[in-house]
């Protein structure tokens, strides 16, 4: 059952120009599961309210993190504006994006900072050395938008079953891409094995359904390996 709770920042993180994390202590500590999302509410106004996903897995155990792009919104101006130590509400654990454990198999498609859930549920499978083989194709404009970059370089460096391949608007000499957008072609090639596998979503709503359309009218999957969520975060 989800409760709200105060919490205080203790870290705030830039992860790229333009993309920050913000790790909180809690004070009881509230099991959540690897994928899930929380509530967060500034200056305790309801106008300035977030459904954001939990980047940190449960097995980072001195923190709750959430990771959020910065727009022109009030809220991500609030949120800029926040330093260590300040409090804000939270709302947790919510969400049904959760990693099906019995799957031997598992891919997941992403865009932007839909990643951020998906951070969550690699490092959960990594730290616990579940034994699951997990495929990652990631999608962005260009390498400075690739958030995380540095944590799945060195997750799939010490758990093999984990590979990732990015797929850039642009081009970036010395970086291993595709160039161009994820289509029922770059799945093929990155996920051969791809009818093996149960897939999960996350990323900007548009991109979310052109992806499942793809995964179901286009490589015949069923909706039954097919996970997305509903989700307010954008």
């Amino acid at each position: 059952m989800p409760v709200e709770v105060d919490a205080r920042i203790k870290e705030i993180i830039q992860r790229s120009y333009n993309v920050k994390s913000f790790r909180l202590e809690i004070g009881d500590w509230l099991d959540f599961k690897a994928g899930q999302f929380l509530m967060v509410r500034l200056q305790d106004n309801p106008k300035l309210e977030k459904y954001l996903s939990i980047s940190s897995s449960p097995t980072e155990k001195c923190y709750l993190e959430f990771t959020k792009k910065l727009t022109q919104s009030d809220f991500s101006a609030a949120l800029n504006n926040l330093k260590s130590g300040d409090r804000v509400k939270i709302k947790y654990p919510l969400g049904q994006f959760i990693l099906d454990e019995s799957a031997p198999k598992v891919a997941f498609l992403s865009g932007g900072i839909g990643i951020t859930p998906i951070r969550s549920i690699c490092k959960y499978v990594v730290d616990k050395n579940i034994g699951i083989d997990m495929v990652l194709v990631y999608s962005n404009r260009s390498i400075r938008d690739i958030v995380f970059k540095d944590d799945f370089s060195a997750m799939s460096k010490s758990y093999p079953l984990l590979r990732v391949a990015h797929v850039l608007c642009e081009a970036e000499q010395g970086f291993k891409c595709t160039v161009g957008r994820i289509d029922a072609g770059v799945i093929r090639n990155e996920i051969p094995d791809y009818l093996e596998r149960k897939f999960y979503l996350c990323g900007p709503p548009q991109m979310v359904e052109a992806m499942r359309k793809i995964l179901a009218e286009e490589l015949g999957l069923s909706s039954g390996k097919i996970v997305t969520e509903n989700f307010q975060g954008y």
